[in-house]
């Protein structure tokens, strides 16, 4: 038997236009988006199809100053149809949800706590409950260290206003706090050699400045109409499977201000028997932490961005074919072929075959190499530790790196590489990882060979 944990991420493992691809050739996507698009709009919000379906949308970075109510909305949306789309669509049958953060909001939904539409309202009711909160006076810092020791060096420090918001691995970990102890913590973290990056958030989650806030969000919820949940559920905020509507009202009591322990609840999945994790988000973020968590573990991210592009079903099939029994059951026949990953990344027919050839000659196409090669030459320009950005860390959310920078670096990078760029116009800040932008150079047509090296060339002052 295999056991299979779905889990959904929280507010970084939103990009534009991720789900556009699979619209096109999955009628249960546009199906779902619909309903959640009337859903959101019943309860005054933005439809979010608008963010899920064009590349060109705001991106994270924007939505998180300019609009977070639709960043969440979106969230929801992308997470909710994925999650739809793999056990309606490709027989997934979990063992367990498991949501970090936000996501934990998600997988009440996809469990059958709440409808679409109260889901939504649930999203909704979140946001109108910061309404009285005003933004800026607390925020969040991630650590390269273990929760353990960062709650060693709060104590040294004798910071006692800052605390642990998110054990995310064992060598990651978020805290937040009053903005000013926050800044105290953040330099002298740097100081010590422990990289610390300031995350882009408008309040200290995970925090007891949030008491108020969670205490109205808590009481607008409880209005909200429940269900018996249909899949099993594990908190990582409560430490405990979810039981019964007490367990729900718990969750959405303590979603505020209990910090996130996401290590300790995969290490618990996977002692009770859970080799199977898959993602319902774009960018790999909880697959990274499970693998770091228990390395060899099975994780499986259908919406990654990878060279080659393989479809959902792709990454399904290749897990699905070692089972069994547990995890998959026979799909239902595609209306269509199945859906590619986002264009952006695809490389197909002739032309794709001589350029991955192209890219294996010229170095492009050792993606971790070139990852390397990125960290080394952004770190640089920006002044940051190397160890800070990491491959899935986002370039606008995590980094503050705006669009104009990110394209000059790119430019760099792909004169390094001897790669044209892409047309005016396309939208690079699309690719807001290392990892996603390696992939993207690998695309990438060489240039005349008249006018490139046979490998990376060093960069000149």
């Amino acid at each position: 038997m295999t056991d299979c944990a779905v889990m959904f991420p929280g507010q970084g493992a939103y990009l534009p236009g991720v789900l556009a691809p699979l619209a096109e050739d999955e009628p249960l996507v546009r199906e779902t988006l619909r309903a959640l698009d009337r859903a959101a709009e019943r309860v005054g919000r933005s439809a979010p199809s608008r963010l899920l379906l064009d590349e060109r949308a705001p991106s994270l970075a924007e939505l998180v100053v300019t609009s977070p109510a639709d960043l969440h909305v979106a969230l929801f949306a992308a997470e909710t149809a994925l999650f739809r789309l793999l056990t309606e669509r490709h027989g997934l049958r979990p063992t367990v949800l498991i949501g970090h953060s936000f996501g934990e909001l998600v997988a009440l939904t996809a469990a059958g706590v709440y409808g679409l539409d109260e889901g939504m309202a649930l999203v909704a009711a979140r946001d109108d409950a910061f309404a009285a909160c005003p933004p800026g006076e607390g925020g969040m810092v991630a650590l390269a260290v273990s929760a353990s020791r960062a709650e060693g060096l709060l104590t040294g420090l004798g910071e006692w206003e800052v605390t642990l918001a998110a054990d995310n691995s064992p060598r990651q970990c978020v805290v937040s706090g009053p903005a000013a102890a926050l800044e105290r913590m953040r330099s002298t973290a740097e100081t010590l050699g422990i990289g610390a990056t300031r995350l882009r958030v408008p309040y200290a989650f995970h925090h007891r400045m949030l008491a108020g806030v969670a205490d109205d969000f808590a009481r607008r919820a409880a209005g909200l109409r429940t269900g018996q949940a249909r899949h099993v559920l594990h908190s990582a905020i409560l430490g405990r499977r979810l039981e019964g509507p007490d367990g729900v009202a718990d969750l959405v009591a303590a979603h505020l201000v209990r910090p996130t322990r996401f290590t300790e609840a995969v290490r618990r999945l996977h002692a009770d028997g859970v080799d199977l994790f898959v993602e319902c988000g774009p960018r790999g973020v909880l697959g990274d932490l499970v693998e770091a968590t228990v390395p060899g573990v099975r994780v499986v991210t259908p919406l990654r961005r990878r060279v080659g592009g393989r479809s959902v079903a792709d990454a399904l099939a290749g897990v699905g074919s070692g089972s069994p029994s547990g995890a998959f059951v026979a799909p239902r026949p595609p209306e269509r072929d199945p859906a590619p990953l986002p264009r952006a990344t695809r490389v197909e027919g002739g032309d794709g075959l001589r350029a991955g050839a192209e890219a294996e000659r010229d170095g492009v196409g050792d993606r971790q190499a070139v990852v390397e090669t990125l960290r080394s030459l952004y770190a640089t320009a920006l002044g940051y530790p190397p160890e800070v950005l990491t491959e899935d860390a986002d370039l606008e959310a995590d980094l503050g790196v705006d669009s104009i920078k990110q394209t000059e670096l790119f430019a760099q990078a792909a004169a390094r590489y001897g790669r044209t760029l892409p047309a005016e116009g396309s939208r690079l800040t699309s690719y807001t990882t290392l990892d996603a932008l390696a992939g993207l150079l690998a695309t990438l047509p060489a240039q005349d060979a008249g006018t490139r090296g046979a490998g990376p060339r060093e960069a000149v002052a």
